[in-house]
């Protein structure tokens, strides 16, 4: 990513999502390793840190470096459910969440 790439827009300080035109088999085996790389590269990029830093919003009135990591976890295991119900049934619910109601459960705290 270039400095270029970086959103003035702290909601989204790498940008928002844009869905690419096509995929190739090459692009979906880099989402792949990318979705899979991500536990240990967010242990990596926490590691050392104080609960003051974890503690530490990324903006102003945005969440915790805490309550970020969390979030990652929340919605890769929503995501997960939801892609197995999609597969196993013929008219699976979608079930949303409330990402900010979740962000303060204690564990994410």
């Amino acid at each position: 990513m270039s400095f270029r790439d970086m959103s003035t827009d702290l909601r989204y300080p790498i940008g928002k999502f844009a869905r690419p035109a096509s995929f190739t088999p090459e692009s979906r085996a880099s989402c792949i390793r990318r979705i899979a790389d991500a536990p240990a590269m967010l242990r990596l990029g926490v590691a050392g840190l104080s609960d003051a830093q974890l503690d530490t919003p990324y903006r102003d009135g945005g969440w915790t470096v805490r309550q970020v990591v969390h979030h990652v976890a929340d919605s890769h295991l929503n995501m997960y459910i939801r892609l197995k119900l999609a597969l196993s049934e013929d008219t699976p619910p979608f079930k949303a969440y409330d990402e900010n109601r979740w962000s303060e459960f204690p564990a994410a705290n």
